[in-house]
């Protein structure tokens, strides 16, 4: 006989008494516990000896002068390190090239004991019994150099990499570039653009966090900021010859990640180091300043497009090449460019596509994923050369990309460039977001604003990334006997609201309150596997692995209500949180079922097959002062297909957040570098953020085809405001300045580029007339 088990839905409102996320009333009133926040006593306080320059020989390293200090403990080199017996990359990455050869990870030392790469590497680490001590001293350490020249843009000028001949980290390729250089040949139009995607800090508002300590079995203890606390373990283990076992991590709350807290990083392995050498707990927290300089940064990407039309402005061919800063190293994180490259294919129906990427060493700081990881530099290739096309053939830019969108009817769609796509409406997409961005108006208004001196402009963009990945995750539901279901999933939350979304998803199998369920997270002892957070992937995998874990959950109770019930488990059916016999009302709950001392508990695992493909538009309405070259958003719309929508609430909310960082950096933000390695943009009164007056009024919607590629359906949500944002608002400051004579302007669209272009244009138009 078939079992019955009823969910309620998510969107029950019997199940949601507020629409406020669980966590928010203890984060906004400081109930929360960052790394920092936890007491150690004893704890040594650390601060590190930066390079000053970015390329340079280290002849000798003098800590006398610190270490004779009040409350210096120790200053720890590279020295003692190897000294220790430990090397600093135990197993190199290798990344295939696409042509059947391999990059090799480049060797990076965690204190560097010969050649400094870029401004801000560490070379030592000063041990204290306070911060302020372990700053003061840090000042003290003399440190020899020998200076060399430096590269900080891709450049043939060679740099001193040990044994490795020229710049290039990596030279990757895919597609068929025969067949482009045809199919472009016999285009009618061939649109071409060189373009830059800059590079960026993530700046979270926690900065990077660590603390070690040996726990009472003996055990070394870590805790800190970060989205993967079973990677990080693994990696400690594997670099320190350890055990997994012999290392618990902890993962507490995390105020913000955004892909720059993956990784096993260079600070946080060597506070593991220096607690086990010195056996006392040790601490670090990086000040905003160290931030700039040890945070790996995002994006940097020279980007070159050839996208080929015929006559009817029918996509024939596209071609990219990316040039990509990797910086001074190149590691697994280097590559995000190439992962999420192919989303170049976005919505359309392009015949042929080829493209190659190459990773540049530089003398800066490495770049790695940040919020979007490669998939905002995608989708801005083509959403940007299809508005570029749109105004060289004098076609509408809705027009041009619906005569190319892939029919709903098409699905599943392989592209012509790595993706296969299960599902999706993107016309749906676009005339949702047409409505509710009055399109069809706009001219109305831009001719408005001409009229009080402004230049106005609106973008669209259409993007689709590649979400949850083929990673597993695993999660563990446990009952207990006062009626409290704790919930330990291994996706971790930096901030996007797992304990509401897990917990309601639990309640919601369990048909119990919500109140009922208590979230942990992040430790490695309580789970002993987890994916960690990254690529939207949370609902995907740790969603799913919870939907199994509540299933797994219900079989084992039903076996308990069996006996107490005394039928047979075939026979009981679960409807809302109880248990009762088919055809009667002889039952029995859940909860009770714990209170009598019945020990449950439910696990469950899921690892996709396939990843699966949010996918939606974008469009950006901005409005730009000529006499000063202010870009002000007046609108944005987003309408976005994340599958199914769980919480449309919290959905918003990480569309919002990924706007607000898809803005900053097309209107303000950018890391940049003098021409002699040093970092000009190292504080905030260099490096612009957006504020919350910075953002324009902003309306989301959601287009819901929900997927078969995972149990609930979801298709992952994280990035997506990311993804579309830097496209939609570019192609609106491009296509507000185009009037003028403005082809294209590269971000960050600041008030002082956008005048400069705008007096060129004007300069240019006076010369040839």
């Amino acid at each position: 006989m078939s079992r019955t088990t009823k969910y309620l839905p998510m969107t029950d409102p019997a199940h949601h008494p507020s629409k406020g996320r669980r966590e928010d009333a203890r984060l906004t009133t400081g109930r929360g516990e960052y790394t920092d926040d936890v007491e150690c006593p004893g704890a040594l306080h650390t601060f590190f000896v930066r390079s000053p320059y970015p390329s340079a020989t280290v002849r000798s390293i003098d800590a006398a002068s610190a270490l004779a200090q009040p409350d210096v403990v120790a200053v720890l080199t590279g020295a003692d390190f190897v000294a220790d017996g430990f090397v600093d990359c135990p197993a190199p990455f290798r990344f295939p090239q696409g042509d059947g050869t391999e990059a090799v990870e480049t060797p990076r030392q965690l204190l560097v004991r010969d050649r400094v790469r870029f401004a801000g590497e560490p070379v030592a680490m000063v041990l204290a019994r306070s911060f302020a001590a372990a700053q003061d001293a840090a000042e003290l350490v003399m440190v020899d150099y020998e200076e060399h020249p430096c590269v900080t843009q891709p450049a043939d000028t060679p740099l001193v990499w040990d044994d490795r001949p020229g710049n290039i980290a990596y030279h990757w390729r895919h597609g068929d570039a025969a067949g482009v250089d045809a199919a472009l040949a016999a285009s009618a139009h061939v649109a071409r653009l060189t373009s830059k995607s800059t590079r960026v800090a993530a700046m979270a508002m926690e900065p990077r966090s660590a603390l070690a300590y040996t726990g009472e079995d003996g055990r070394t203890v870590m805790r800190l900021s970060h989205q993967g606390p079973h990677q990080f373990r693994d990696e400690l283990a594997k670099r320190f010859g350890l055990p997994p076992t012999d290392i618990r991590v902890v993962i507490g709350d995390v105020g913000g990640s955004f892909g720059m807290k993956s990784g096993a990083l260079r600070e946080e392995v060597l506070v593991f180091w220096a607690a086990r050498r010195m056996k006392q707990p040790v601490r670090w927290t990086a000040t905003r300043a160290e931030s700039f300089l040890s945070d790996e940064h995002g994006r940097d990407i020279r980007i070159h497009t050839e996208l080929g039309l015929d006559a009817a402005g029918r996509f024939t061919a596209l071609r990219v090449r990316y040039d990509v800063n990797v910086g001074a190293y190149m590691n697994w994180r280097s590559t995000s460019p190439v992962n999420n490259i192919g989303g170049i294919s976005g919505v359309y129906a392009t015949p042929v596509t080829a493209a190659e990427v190459r990773g540049w060493f530089t003398n800066t700081q490495p770049t790695a994923p940040y919020r979007g990881a490669g998939r905002p530099d995608a989708t801005y290739v083509i959403e940007r050369i299809i508005d570029v096309a749109a105004a060289e053939m004098g076609i509408d830019p809705a027009e041009l990309r619906r005569r190319n969108l892939i029919p709903a009817s098409a699905m599943p769609y392989r592209t012509s460039f790595r993706f296969e796509y299960d599902c999706g409406e993107f016309e749906r997409n676009l005339d949702k977001a047409m409505e509710l961005a009055k399109y069809a108006q706009f001219p109305q208004r831009r001719d408005e604003a001409r009229q009080r001196g402004m230049l106005r402009g609106i973008g669209i963009a259409m993007p689709i990334e590649m979400a949850g990945g083929l990673l597993a995750d695993n999660a563990r539901l446990t009952v207990n006997t006062h009626g409290t279901v704790t919930l330990r999933v291994g996706s971790v939350s930096v901030g996007q609201g797992h304990e509401t979304g897990f917990s309601r998803l639990v309640a919601d199998a369990l048909g119990i309150p919500i109140e009922n369920v208590r979230y942990e997270q992040g430790d490695t002892d309580l789970l002993a596997v987890g994916r960690g957070n990254g690529g939207s992937s949370a609902l995907i995998q740790g969603g799913s692995a919870l939907r199994h874990a509540s299933e797994n959950l219900i079989e084992n109770a039903r076996k308990a209500a069996a006996r107490k019930l005394e039928a047979h488990a075939d026979d009981i059916e679960f409807v809302r949180g109880r248990f009762q016999v088919r055809g009667t009302d002889h039952g029995v709950a859940l909860m009770e079922l714990a209170r009598e001392g019945e020990a449950l508990e439910g696990t469950g695992a899921y690892k996709p097959e396939r990843p699966t493909f949010p996918n939606g538009c974008h469009i950006c309405e901005v409005e730009i002062d000529p006499a000063t070259g202010q870009v002000k958003p007046v609108l944005y719309v987003s309408v976005e297909d994340v599958g199914r929508v769980m919480n449309p609430v919290m959905v918003e909310g990480q569309i919002h957040g990924g706007v607000a960082q898809g803005l900053g950096q097309v209107l303000m933000e950018e890391i940049r570098y003098d021409e002699y390695g040093q970092l000009l943009t190292g504080s905030f009164m260099d490096y612009a953020m957006p504020r919350a007056d910075d953002m324009p009024p902003m309306v989301s919607a959601n287009v819901e085809t929900p997927t078969a590629l995972n149990p609930l359906g979801v298709k992952g949500v994280g990035e997506a405001g990311t993804v579309g944002a830097m496209s939609a608002t570019m192609n609106a400051v491009c296509n507000a300045l185009q009037p003028e004579g403005v082809r294209h302007l590269d971000m960050p669209a600041t008030p002082a580029r956008v005048w400069h272009a705008l007096q060129a244009a004007t300069g240019s138009r006076a010369s040839s007339a």
